[in-house]
């Protein structure tokens, strides 16, 4: 291995030279403090920054052992690391040249905490991936200022963001332990019976619709009502008190601008585990919860939708549906079947976002148009039955039908933010006032069929290149030629989980397509996978760039590629 006496000189001899020879530099090389490897140079410098690693010993950096103990520890500590690699390198990032030359970044993180492809630790060593745009003028190498940005200010980065010397100690542990802690009280609502738990003093509210912060001003603290409190042991904190909604159907109810949606998009993130400080530390939700909205325009290919939709005019089957451009009803229809395909245990909903032909069916349209004439069955005349044939639970907001009440295992309402059980009352008034309703479903869910891909209808190529992928934020994958439109996937947070979800497509394609696996056997078959050997398991070469998605995310990228054709 060359040191870095050996590089400088190779950037020495260089400068000035066409952007091309920067190549010369691919490699690994010995620093008295880390190894650094230099896995891609890009090609000019406009194009995608290159590909850097540094492995420091466990000799220098001495993180203590107890900081990742565990796999929730470690996860909350590579996080901790990849923050502390951002906010330090951010410092020393300057543009120096041509495009983004002199930029160091990293896989920047957000209020989530998640499993990412840019920092690994063990009691060997750290090893940090990220990116570094070598500097240029125009197409000439800025051979001194690349000396600057590898030989002086990433030994600097390195001791002060990887070095447990230069680290707050008690930052990193409450980073630590808050991870820890929420992911104990998730796996403590199973036992529980619950699918959901908001702790008290929660702030749910956020900066602004764009802005995933806390609401800092005028925010109201959650607080459960007496009847739904619950409290939960915690390794760190110890015990934690606050809302436990159980398995069931539960309705979330009140007036326009009180919190309902605010509380629903708490609980559907709860399916992550938040930074110290966000608000929704303990806020945390089972993690094979999905949600469900209409999504008008979308493809649906060979989805079983008769549950929902059946008799269409003309007689054309909708056991095995596909359209290019489904409607409000149809696309959610398929969003509810596409999740029970892939094992979702909680479906959450908003009116909001709903189709309302697809939600209600009240019985003066019921009078006006016969059942024989309306193909839709509403989530209405559904929703108990899912749960009770399928064990799938349903948190539904609803503010404008008292249809659901009938349905209601709990009813919680929300008043200016504060939260109060109702679930008596609904019942009460569902009996005084009966809707009069013709139950509109009789027959049992169906055993859905397995459904096969035509590895064909999966193309990674586009001109000359065999494999091509690009993402735009959290709402568009881009595969081969194809565009695949997320931006209604609500639980997608980072654009590193689209390039990680890319990632499994492009895995998928080339080694499992042809095993005549089911959709949902190569779904789990990529999900166990990285379960077993991390998200690195399913890429030919280190990329940090890439975050943990979940199996429902992969499935809802697959169901959304307008080419994909199954059997």
């Amino acid at each position: 291995m060359a040191n870095f006496g050996q590089l400088k000189a190779k950037l020495n001899d260089i400068d000035q030279k066409n952007y091309s020879t920067y190549k010369s530099i691919k490699g690994s090389y010995n620093h008295d403090l880390f190894s650094l490897v230099i896995d891609h140079v890009q090609g000019d410098p406009f194009a995608a920054p290159s590909k850097f690693r540094i492995i420091v010993s466990q000799d220098h950096a001495k993180v203590p052992s107890n900081l990742y103990r565990n796999k929730d520890r470690e996860i909350a500590l590579r996080d901790y690391l990849t923050r502390q690699f951002d906010l330090v390198s951010r410092k020393y990032s300057r543009i120096c040249g041509s495009g983004k030359s002199g930029i160091i970044s990293i896989d920047r993180p957000g209020q989530q905490i998640l499993e990412r492809t840019s920092m690994f630790i063990n009691d060997q060593q750290i090893e940090v991936r990220f990116l570094l745009a070598l500097p240029a003028n125009g197409r000439r190498i800025l051979g001194g200022e690349a000396i600057k940005m590898i030989c002086d200010y990433l030994p600097a980065i390195v001791e002060r963001s990887l070095f447990y010397k230069s680290i707050d100690p008690k930052q990193v542990s409450l980073h630590v332990d808050t991870f820890e802690d929420a992911s104990s009280l998730r796996s403590a609502l199973q036992e529980k019976n619950l699918v959901s738990f908001i702790a008290n003093g929660s702030t749910l509210a956020r900066a602004s619709g764009i802005d995933d912060r806390p609401l800092t001003a005028n925010s109201i603290p959650f607080e459960s009502p007496k009847t739904l409190e619950v409290s939960i042991e915690t390794p760190n904190k110890g015990t934690i008190t606050g809302m436990g909604i159980p398995k069931g159907v539960s309705l979330i109810v009140g007036g326009g601008y009180h919190g309902k949606s605010t509380l629903l998009r708490a609980i559907e993130l709860g399916v992550y585990n938040h930074i110290p400080g966000d608000g929704r530390e303990y806020v945390v939700t089972i993690f094979d919860a999905v949600k469900i909205r209409s999504e008008d325009k979308r493809s649906v290919n060979g989805v079983d939708i008769s549950p929902f939709i059946n008799n269409l005019p003309g007689g054309q089957s909708t056991q095995s549906f596909s359209t290019t451009n489904a409607s409000g009803s149809t696309s959610q229809a398929a969003n509810i079947i596409e999740a029970i395909e892939v094992d979702a245990k909680l479906l959450l909903l908003d009116e909001d976002t709903s189709a309302t032909n697809f939600m209600i069916r009240d019985r003066r349209m019921q009078e006006l148009i016969v059942k024989e004439k309306e193909p839709i069955t509403p989530f209405s005349d559904k929703i108990a039955q899912i749960y009770q044939e399928r064990s799938i639970s349903t948190i539904l907001v609803m503010g404008g039908c008292g249809d659901y009440f009938d349905s209601a295992d709990l009813v919680i309402a929300l008043e200016d933010y504060h939260s109060k059980e109702v679930t008596q009352n609904a019942k009460a008034i569902a009996n005084k006032y009966s809707n009069n309703r013709l139950a509109e479903h009789k027959d049992q869910l169906p055993q859905f069929k397995p459904r096969h891909i035509a590895p064909e209808s999966i193309n990674l190529r586009k001109g000359q290149r065999p494999v091509h992928t690009r993402t735009k934020k959290t709402d568009e994958i881009t595969i081969g030629q194809e565009d695949i439109d997320l931006s209604q996937v609500e639980q997608l947070v980072d654009e590193s989980q689209m390039r990680g979800i890319a990632a499994a497509i492009v895995y998928l394609k080339e080694h499992s397509l042809n095993s005549h696996k089911s959709f949902d056997e190569l779904i789990l078959e990529v999900e166990e996978k990285i379960s077993h050997h991390g998200l690195q398991s399913i890429l030919e070469t280190p990329d940090g760039n890439l975050a943990i998605f979940r199996r429902f995310e992969l499935a809802a990228a697959l169901n959304r590629l307008r080419t994909l054709r199954v059997n």
